[in-house]
Parts: structure tokens; sequence; C-alpha cells
């Protein structure tokens, strides 16, 4: 098959007109330089914490470190415990996950496939949540976390409040409604033939055909999760349940400022890699979902 003349918005042809191309590179100057501006902290605070520590309090500091101490990185490793605070978050990081795609994505079957009575009306609440300020409903989340109405539990120093509002995402209810209305009807109507449930048919032919769009909100859960700071800080008074981010701005006032700069770095690095070996995902299942970025 010949390859095509076109590739994305610009073709071939406008290329070789001197206006588009200039468009052209000036749009592609401002990308690199946003990229640059964005990925210079990170690059920086993971440059410095190498650093020893006389250089790392030189004024004007270095961008290039002059000295490299990559030791430092194990002995921070071993002082702040970080393999106990990276068992934390991951616990909490998958909670987080289950409870978004399988209750999220439940939500997003019962307003696409099953559709009752008054399902239209729930949708509509479900938009006007996401008009609501953030801020609205914190004195009232946080009065139910540390007493649960009816049961009187106090969920205080556990992931539970954290993971149950994971569960009511609107903007994922979204994602995953907009995906669910593409999927043929008739494979619906033919499970149902067979004798497959309500719930059968969720997990039995919406999951493995949802593959695209779940592992879109897994990753954008994962990295939202290990960056989560108010509410864990909020919950998670014990340290020995500290996630990455509280232990990180709980140390502020313990460990010297180089020593902060490494546990960034152990913050930065996990979603970093997660978002640049998956992030090709995550266009391709909110495409399919009918959301644009």
């Amino acid at each position: 098959m010949a390859k095509s003349e076109y590739s994305g918005i610009i073709g071939k042809l406008e290329m070789k007109k001197r206006g588009i191309k200039v468009v052209y590179w000036l749009l592609f100057s401002v990308m690199v330089l946003i990229s640059a501006v964005c990925i210079f902290p990170p690059l920086w605070i993971m440059l410095s914490s190498l650093k020893d520590i006389k250089e790392f309090f030189t004024v004007p500091p270095t961008i290039i470190p002059q000295s490299f101490h990559p030791e430092k990185l194990w002995e921070a490793w071993n002082t702040l415990n970080f393999g106990r605070i990276y068992l934390n978050t991951i616990q909490y990081t998958a909670g987080v996950v289950v409870f978004t795609v399988i209750f999220n994505g439940l939500m997003g079957y019962f307003l696409s496939i099953l559709k009752p009575k008054g399902s239209s009306l729930v949708m509509l609440l479900v938009l006007w949540t996401m008009l609501l300020p953030n801020t609205l409903g914190m004195v009232p989340v946080f009065k139910t976390i540390i007493d649960f109405p009816l049961l009187n539990l106090n969920f205080t120093n556990t992931y539970w409040p954290m993971w149950m509002m994971a569960g009511a995402n609107a903007f994922v209810i979204i994602v995953f409604k907009s995906f669910f209305d593409g999927i043929p009807k008739a494979l619906i109507e033919a499970a149902r033939i067979d004798g497959c449930s309500v719930v059968g048919i969720f997990f039995r032919i919406i999951l493995p055909l949802s593959k695209p769009v779940i592992i879109a909100v897994t990753i954008l859960t994962i990295t939202r999760a290990w960056e989560d700071f108010f509410w864990p800080y909020m919950v998670l008074k014990d340290e020995s349940s500290w996630t990455v981010i509280v232990a990180i701005f709980n140390m502020k006032d313990i460990y010297p400022m180089d020593v902060q700069f490494i546990a960034l770095t152990f913050a930065i690095i996990p979603p970093a890699i997660i978002f640049i070996f998956f992030q090709k995902y995550i266009m391709y299942g909110f495409n399919l979902s009918g959301i644009k970025g």
C-alpha cells in the first residue's frame, strides 16, 4: 500500500507553502518551549538531590551538578523508611483504581446500557456535581469520615474514605458511559437471550470489550492517586499509614532540604515512568470513548 500523502492535519502539499511551513514550525517551537518549562522543575529536583550539601546551597545554584553522590539515594531510602511508604502508597493506589473502575464503570453501565426510568435525571445529577466547587462538601464529608452515619464508625487512619470517594467520580462515569454507548446493542441482546444476568453482562461482555478505556482510566487514576494530598493528609494521622506525598510534607521540618529533594525524586519517578510508557493508551482509550483532549 502506497504511503499516504497526508500526515495529521497538515498534508505534504500544504507543507510546501511558505506560510503554512512558518506556522507549523512556530507552533512546534512553542510546544517544545512549553515541554521544556514543564520538565525543568522535576529534572532540576532530581539532579539537585545528588549534589553534596555544600553545592546544594550554592548561590547562584548550579544547573548541572559539579558533584555526584548517588549513595545519598540509598542513605535517604533507609533513613526515611521509604520502602514502607511505597507499600502504603501502592496499597492506597490499588484500592483507588479498583473502586474507580468497578463502581464508576457500573454507573456508566447503568446509564448507558440498562437505562431504567429516571436514568436521565440521574445523569443530570451526575453532571451537576461537576459544577459544584470541591470545597462545598469538605465539612460534611470529613464529619462522615470521623462518624459514619448509622454505623458510628471512625475511618480515620484508613484508606476507606478515599477509596469510597474514588468510586463516585463524575468525569470517569461520563467517560465510561460514552464508551459503552458505542458497544453494539446486538451483543447485549444476545447475552440476555442466552440467559446472562445484568451483572454477568457487565463482567462477561462489557468489561472485556472495554479494555482500552479501562487502561486509560487506570493510568490516569494511578498518577492522580499517587500525588493525592488533601484527603490523605486530613485522614491519615498515624505515621504508619502515610502515603508518599503526606510523608514528604510532614518531613519538611525534620530533615534537611537535600534529603527532602531526594524524597521528592522518589515520589516523581514511579508516576513519570508509568505515564511515559503508557501515555498512548490514554489518548487511544479517550478517543474510543468520544472524550476529546
